[in-house]
């Protein structure tokens, strides 16, 4: 990726280091622990799972430095998230609107947050609750030595994903899922719903890289190869058979590699928001 002219963005929380408040991890149990850690994987909205726990909570605030000027992780994902606000600020914009942009949160272990604590066994994620990303960055380790999904882009791609639950939020479809959800005839149904909203936010990081690339040429050769293997690398069925040898689909809730690959792909194309329509069309 070419990063150079990317300005970093200033919505970084750098909490890495910090101590929890009150020394301890919050009042969310082992066992809701356990199923937000299989749930919500890769990007699942963590209310989803948290909050049947326990309710939404209060923002905690909790000390941020800034940024280490010799830290280039965190220089990097700032400036992925400074070119995912000017995207999105332009394309609200268009519409006649103003982009409320997401704060990022760098963390260590654990973390509050306003939909429970977050914990880096989860992977990166979004809180509704607060408007914020999540990520420690020990992640992009995993992706690159357990996922066989390396690259600068394939983490890029994990932020726009994650920018792309709160443009979801912003636009009101997070709620929409989440009630549609709740009244959902059984598990598997229920599931589908959780299946179109994350193939939605893939095809929103899609949206995000066509627009970035157009307006300052960011990609290089290979880049758009090393976000479809990471999107293939997490799809359901692959971290299924990964970790037991065969897929359950009533089971999925992120979508397959390939619909995963698909939608990324839809949005990367097109650049066109309108076509990132997962819940119309009949085949996902």
């Amino acid at each position: 990726m070419r990063l150079e002219n990317e300005r970093e963005s200033s919505n970084v929380e750098d909490r890495r280091g910090a101590r929890m408040p009150g020394g301890r991890a919050g009042g969310i149990g082992l066992g809701t622990i356990a199923l937000a850690l299989v749930a919500m994987y890769f990007g699942v909205d963590p209310s989803v799972v948290l909050n049947m726990g326990q309710g939404m909570q209060q923002p905690v605030e909790v000390e941020a430095q800034p940024i280490p000027a010799d830290d280039p992780m965190a220089k990097f994902v700032a400036k992925v998230l400074g070119s995912t606000e000017d995207t999105w600020g332009k394309i609200f914009k268009n519409a006649g609107h103003q982009y409320p942009a997401p704060k990022l949160v760098l963390f260590s272990g654990a973390t509050p947050t306003a939909c429970g604590t977050g914990q880096a066994a989860m992977g990166p994620f979004y809180c509704p609750g607060d408007q914020k990303v999540y990520i420690d960055l020990g992640f992009y380790n995993e992706m690159k030595n357990r996922f066989n999904a390396p690259g600068d882009f394939a983490q890029a791609y994990v932020i726009a994903h994650e920018v792309g639950h709160h443009i979801q939020n912003l636009m009101g479809t997070s709620d929409k899922v989440q009630q549609a959800r709740q009244s959902a005839g059984s598990e598997a149904q229920a599931n589908q719903y959780s299946v179109r909203l994350e193939l939605q936010a893939d095809c929103y990081a899609g949206v995000w890289a066509h627009h970035a690339d157009g307006a300052n040429r960011i990609l290089e050769q290979g880049d758009v190869e090393e976000a479809m293997k990471a999107a293939a690398a997490i799809g359901d069925d692959a971290l299924q058979k990964q970790a037991q040898g065969y897929a359950v689909p009533d089971s999925f809730t992120h979508g397959t590699s390939q619909q995963r690959m698909r939608w990324f792909n839809q949005g990367l194309s097109v650049g066109d928001i309108n076509k990132c329509d997962t819940f119309s069309v009949a085949n996902i």
